[in-house]
Formats: C-alpha cells, sequence, structure tokens
C-alpha cells in the first residue's frame, strides 16, 4: 500500500567522446522549501503562486489541507534534482486557514521528503461554509416519542436551509426556533433499533457544511453479537477496481470467477473482501451512490463472501488522517460506514472494516516518537468508540506493518496509562489486525511466519482468536525504496503459493490465526506462475467476446506545462471488467487509432501526458479495453498545446537488454532529439519482471549507458527495462519520442 505513493527516479550517463568518465555529483541533504508565502501570510482570493526550492528530490506534490494533492512545475536547468517549484493553487475555493505542505521523494532513497506545514490566510467569506452542530438529543441517549432535533448554524453568510437526515433517509427541512433550528422526530416510528441523525446547512453561494453524526437508541435495543470469522483468504480491492464493481455490475463476474478459482494456481479460494469506499473520481460512493454499494454487498453475500469497508485517514494521503488536526475528516468516513449499515438491509451490510492510514510514513513518526504514534492511537480509539456508541456488530481491523513490536519506533508506547509495543496497543482495542507482513519468503528471521510470531502470541495471550491476517503483496514496488523482497511480484504465483503452504502448515490449528490476505486485485490476477515463455496466467471464464462501451463522457484535454497534457474522460461499461483505458495520440485532428499511435494506458479517468514537445498541438482519442483484451469503439477527438520552454528535448535511443551470464544487461544512449547528437546525461532505471533492482546506469568505453540486473532464473524467465527519469543541463526528457517508442525492452528465455 506504501507503494501506491511512491514513484521511481531515473538517470543516465553518455558521453560521445572518450575516454569515458562518470559525470561528478555532489550528494546534499535532500529538503523542499516552500518560499513564497511566511507562515500566515494573507493572500488574496484567486490563482496564487506557492513555491519553493528542492534539493536532490524529484516528483514534488503540494498537499492542501489535507483533502487534494497538486501536481507542480519542478524548475531543474542544471540537470540535477535540485531547483525552484512552483504550484498554483485557486485559493477562490478556501476562506481562512489553508494548510500547506511539499512533498517529494529522495533522489537517491526513493522515500518521502516532505515540509513543515506552512500556512497562509485567505479572506474570502463567500466560500465560508456554514458550521452545524446537533445539541440535543445527546450522542448515545435514549429517546421516544416526539423528540426535538436541536441544531446550532454558524455562517458568515446568509443561510438558505437547514436540513436533518435520519437513518440514511431523505433530507427534511428543519425550522427556525429562536436563534437555532429544530426538527420534530417521531422517534416510535423506528423502534428497538439505533438511528442515526445528521445535519446540514446550505448557504446562499452553495456552500454545505454538515454536522457529525449522533447516534441515539430507539426503544430496548439488543446488542448485537460481535463474530469474528476467518478472513481466508482476503483480499485489497482499492477504488480503481472497487467503483468499477460499484457502477458496472459486469465487472463482478470477473471478480467471483477469479475468486472462486482453485485450480489454475493451487491456491485457496477468496472469501473476504477489503473493498475501497473513498470517493474516487468525483463520486463519494456511500454519500452519492449508496443503492450501488448494496447492490454489490448483496451481491457478494448472495455468492458466499464477506465484505469489509476499507477506509483510511479521510485524507490525502491517507497518512494524514493519523494526525490529530485531521482526526474529524477520519471519523467522517468511519461514520460513514456505520450510517451506511443502520440504513441498509441485513445482506446489505458491511461485514466488518479494515482502516489503512500508515502513520509510519509520516517522517516525525521517527523523528519525534512518540508524537505521531499517540495521535494514531488516539484516532483509532475515536473510531472505534463511534462503532460502540452506535451499538453496531462490526469487526474494526487496522492494517499495520510486521515491525510495529520490534522495531525502535514502535518500542515503548505509553498510552492510556501502559507502556507497551504500538502493535500491543492496537491488538488491545481492535477486534483484528491484518499485518502487512510483506516479504517473499516464509521461512528464516527475516520470513512473513517469524514476523507474524509476536502477533499471533499476543492474540493468543489476550484471548483473541481468528484475529491476526497475514498480508502478502504482489504489487509491483521497485519504483520506490523498498527492497525486492517485500513482494512476491519477481517470483510469480507458483512460488507465492508453495511459501503460503509453509505458512499455512506452520500456523495450522493455531486459535489466532485468521488466515492471509492478499494485496491487492489489481496486481494479483495478472501475476503469472512465473515469469518466462510457458507461465500460466489467469483469465476469465467465460472468456468475454464483447468490446466494452464508449467512453460515457467525451475526453477533455488541457495543457500542464511544455511537455504535458491532462486528459479527462468518462467511465466505460462492459459485460465483464474494464481493464484499462488505451490512450491514442497524433499531431493530426483526422488520425484513425491504431497500435502505432498509441500513447499509454490508465486505470483512471484521468491520464496525464508525458515527454511531449513545446509549442506543438495535440490530438486524442480514448478508448476502454476489457479484461479479455477487447477493445471499444474510441472516443471523439479532444485536443490541447503544449506551452513554450526553452530546454531543448532529449530521447533515448537503441535501447536494448540481452542475457548476460545469470543477469541481464541493457544498453542505452541519450540524443538531443533535433540533431540525433548523443549528449551527456545521468538516468536511473529499473529492471522487471523477474528482476527488479533499481540502478543508475553507467557509461562504458563505447559511450553507451548499460546495467545489470541482479541474479536471474537459470532455466527460464523473463526481464525487462523501464527508464525512470532521466537529466542534463538545460534538456528535458521528451520520452514520447524516444526511439523505438516503447517505454520498456524485455527478453525472455528459453527460446521456444
Amino acid at each position: 500500500m506504501l507503494s501506491k505513493w511512491l514513484v521511481m527516479m531515473l538517470v543516465v550517463g553518455i558521453m560521445p567522446l572518450f575516454p569515458v568518465h562518470q559525470l561528478p555529483v555532489a550528494r546534499a541533504v535532500s529538503q523542499i522549501t516552500i518560499d513564497s508565502h511566511s507562515d500566515g501570510a494573507q493572500v488574496e482570493a484567486g490563482q496564487v503562486i506557492i513555491s519553493g526550492h528542492y534539493t536532490d528530490v524529484y516528483d514534488i506534490k503540494l498537499i492542501v489541507n489535507g483533502r487534494e494533492q497538486l501536481d507542480t512545475h519542478m524548475n531543474n536547468l542544471s540537470g540535477t534534482e535540485t531547483g525552484t517549484w512552483h504550484a498554483e493553487l485557486d485559493t477562490s475555493r478556501y476562506h481562512g486557514e489553508i494548510n500547506l505542505v511539499a512533498r517529494g521523494l529522495d533522489s537517491v532513497t526513493r522515500y518521502g521528503v516532505t515540509t513543515p506545514v506552512k500556512r497562509i490566510e485567505v479572506d474570502n467569506q463567500g466560500s465560508s461554509p456554514p458550521l452545524v452542530r446537533i445539541d440535543q438529543p445527546l450522542d448515545g441517549s435514549l429517546v421516544e416519542g416526539q423528540i426535538s432535533v436541536a441544531l446550532s448554524v454558524y455562517a458568515l453568510n446568509p443561510v438558505q436551509t437547514v436540513e436533518v437526515r435520519l437513518n440514511g433517509g431523505s433530507w427534511n427541512a428543519a425550522s427556525v426556533s429562536g436563534e437555532n433550528y429544530e426538527y420534530m422526530w417521531d422517534a416510535d416510528s423506528a423502534p428497538n433499533r439505533t438511528s442515526s441523525i445528521e445535519a446540514r446547512a446550505i448557504d446562499q453561494f452553495g456552500n454545505v457544511g454538515r454536522s457529525l453524526t449522533v447516534y441515539v437508541k430507539n426503544g430496548e435495543v439488543i446488542p448485537e453479537e460481535m463474530v469474528l470469522e476467518r478472513q481466508d483468504r482476503a483480499i485489497w480491492i482499492w477504488e480503481k477496481a472497487a467503483y468499477n464493481l460499484f457502477l458496472n455490475p459486469g465487472s463482478r463476474s470477473a471478480l467471483k470467477a477469479f475468486a472462486d478459482d482453485t485450480d489454475t494456481f493451487g491456491s485457496d479460494s477468496v472469501t473476504t473482501f477489503y473493498l475501497g469506499v473513498f470517493p474516487y473520481e468525483g463520486i463519494d460512493i456511500l454519500e452519492d451512490e449508496p443503492g450501488k454499494v448494496r447492490e454489490f454487498v448483496a451481491w457478494a453475500h448472495d455468492n458466499g463472501f464477506k465484505v469489509h469497508a476499507c477506509i483510511a485517514g479521510g485524507t490525502v494521503p491517507p497518512y494524514f488522517g493519523a494526525l490529530t488536526p485531521y482526526h474529524e475528516l477520519a471519523i467522517r468516513e468511519m461514520e460513514k460506514v456505520i450510517n451506511y449499515n443502520l440504513s441498509s438491509a441485513a445482506n446489505e451490510q458491511f461485514d466488518g472494516v479494515n482502516v489503512d492510514i500508515e502513520p509510519y510514513i509520516l517522517p516525525d513518526f521517527r523523528l519525534q516518537k512518540p508524537s505521531v504514534q499517540l495521535q494514531y492511537l488516539d484516532i483509532m480509539e475515536q473510531l472505534i468508540a463511534r462503532r460502540d456508541t452506535a451499538g453496531i456488530a462490526l469487526p474494526f481491523g487496522p492494517a499495520i506493518p510486521r515491525w510495529f513490536d520490534s522495531n525502535d519506533p514502535a518500542k515503548d508506547i505509553t498510552w492510556n496509562g501502559q507502556t507497551k509495543w504500538l502493535s500491543e496497543h492496537i491488538q488491545d482495542m481492535s477486534d483484528y489486525i491484518t499485518i502487512m507482513d510483506y516479504r517473499d519468503s516464509a521461512e528464516g528471521s527475516a520470513g512473513i511466519i517469524a514476523h507474524a510470531q509476536g502477533e499471533i502470541d499476543y492474540a493468543n495471550l489476550i484471548g483473541k482468536p481468528n484475529s491476526v491476517v497475514i498480508g502478502v503483496e504482489t504489487l509491483d514496488i521497485a519504483n520506490s525504496g523498498d527492497p525486492e523482497t517485500i513482494t512476491f511480484r519477481e517470483e510469480g504465483r507458483a512460488y507465492m503459493e508453495s511459501e503460503l503452504d509453509k505458512v499455512y502448515a506452520w500456523f495450522s490449528g493455531n486459535p489466532a490465526f485468521g488466515g492471509i490476505a492478499m494485496h491487492h486485485y489489481d496486481s494479483i490476477r495478472w501475476l503469472p506462475s512465473a515469469w518466462g515463455p510457458g507461465a500460466v496466467k489467469w483469465t476469465v471464464t467465460p472468456e468475454d467476446v464483447n468490446p466494452p462501451t464508449a467512453v460515457s463522457e467525451q475526453p477533455s484535454a488541457e495543457a500542464f506545462d511544455y511537455q504535458s497534457i491532462i486528459l479527462r474522460y468518462g467511465r466505460a461499461f462492459d459485460d465483464s471488467d474494464i481493464e484499462e483505458y488505451v490512450i491514442y495520440r497524433s499531431t493530426e485532428p483526422d488520425f484513425e487509432p491504431d497500435s502505432t499511435n498509441m500513447a499509454g494506458q490508465s486505470r483512471n479517468l484521468t491520464y496525464k501526458d508525458r515527454g511531449l514537445l513545446p509549442d506543438t498541438t495535440y490530438y486524442y482519442k480514448i478508448a476502454a479495453k476489457d479484461i479479455s483484451g477487447n477493445v471499444g469503439p474510441a472516443s471523439e477527438v479532444a485536443s490541447a498545446t503544449t506551452s513554450s520552454s526553452s530546454l531543448r528535448p532529449m530521447i533515448i535511443s537503441g535501447m536494448n537488454i540481452v542475457r548476460e551470464g545469470t543477469r541481464s544487461k541493457v544498453t542505452l544512449k541519450v540524443c538531443d532529439y533535433e540533431t540525433g547528437e548523443q549528449i551527456v546525461a545521468r538516468v536511473y532505471g529499473r529492471f522487471t519482471f523477474n528482476g527488479g533492482k533499481y540502478v543508475e546506469l553507467a557509461p562504458d568505453a563505447s559511450g553507451m549507458l548499460y546495467a545489470h540486473s541482479e541474479a536471474l532464473p537459470d532455466a527460464a524467465g523473463e526481464v525487462g527495462f523501464w527508464p525512470q527519469r532521466v537529466l542534463s543541463g538545460d534538456y528535458y526528457w521528451a520520452s514520447a519520442y524516444d526511439h523505438p517508442r516503447s517505454t520498456t525492452v524485455t527478453v525472455s528465455w528459453p527460446t521456444p
């Protein structure tokens, strides 16, 4: 999961003259600054430029109020990972304090580097939403008969409507009562149950303010029995795939076929889904389309599956939810799940909630121990308290890393008067945990079994059966700073199953062991038995022979800078799953989309096309491809023109990969796009498939750049190379024009 935040960097050095030497590198401490505004500075409403400097950092994002993440423009004229950056922030959508954090990736470690919070102020009353609070009845109270729901509303702008919603139903208008508002409710209309009460206010500018939820009990509510069943196997399904399941019912047939398949790899069936429900591509599924969620959960239950809602901190990025200023956002995410269950029939309710906040990504987790640790424990306690106040049986299970019971940042954490490992505090309060036990071997001191043993033993000590689920990784994480030993991506599914057999054998009969969870649906369903000729890959049965529909909204294109354009488009639909959207690009408006003008693929409803030429108009068409490879009709054309730049375009040329002994060797050169002349550059990239090594290429005696992979399987395999970043003074990487036009090169063996 951490890996989904991480990208990779690349630098290649090519010299056209002899002798060839490596470019000199002066390593400084990686850092980012926000220099454009002092802390607390007042800014105007409108487009504001936020800027700063960076040293040995790449891929900088600007995080705004923990709710959105903006791409930045990085000015790097020197050919190093050092320079200035800026982002365009539209402050017209805000009023009051705006919290800014810039985050990038360290050029060497590829882990995150962040700035301290910078606060700016904007006086923009027209964008200030009302503040709404439910004063009566009290949270957790017992109600009966005619009840006055009393509301307080504070607003800078005239309020148009104040409304109350009960048990996820329709919004009903409240009436003015003195300086406050009131809604009369007949509590006897919903006897012997817990009810949820929500309120909202809308001002004359359309700003909406929402209260937190109040839970009340109508009559004698019989407590629900908490039953924690084994979750073997479980699988994480993130929003990209989850929203397909909600909005494209055909996707469910592919999920069922995958989950039930025990023959292809000799694996156990999947019984439990950890389903992402965070807002995605403009839709908040639990708020905007709860009926779609009910349809999916009921379908899952009818087919023998359990479904746990998977939530995080309610923030972007998710781990900000661990911090006290953002706790309310995390609470709102939990309340959405609770309110959904309270308003749904038994067969439509979630069977649990899996919580994936991952506070250790924050630098202060290590630097300011135990500050973040305590804030994290506090929000976990608050989320559980919301569940308990609602009085529903909803098993609560945080995802935690394997080292919360062994590494110093998690050691001796004093909270609520007790000093323990962080994992033990979490296990004490939670119904279950899912250990991100990310290793590619079962045995040994660094293996899956050893890293889960402490949590298993502690669960038995405190009497919590089925409460430790062991998570394993299948994601390609080589772009991150993590070692390849944390994932089964390089080894393949057959090897993974053989290692998991050892885990099952070791923990067989252990009361605490709750099963194995796989991360995640998008990556594991395309993981072959092994890489190379003759590999077995999972395919949906029966095969889908019908192409998807066209995209539901025609694409739009907007230039971001001199070398990138952002595309947006609507969802397509299919009688199985939509695998990806194919992006076609041309400099001619009337082009026919085919394999020669394919620019890339996207799992999202957006795509950022990079490595383009300045002052050039590009034309795009989009088509959906389903899980069986059928491509639907192309969209209408959309176009945008890149801006100007004084930087010259450079390209990778002649990239090739071969087997060399027990390893593979990649070679390439970097050239001026316009002249074709070889230039001095720095390149970093990574090997793929059986390989996962991240390398900096070095020049050989002829001026070609090269790098070797790690040791590879001898009998059969496949390896590729994927460049990540190219740097040279006064140049930028026009990757769309690399020759040949391919993002990767591959070699497999034995030759058929």
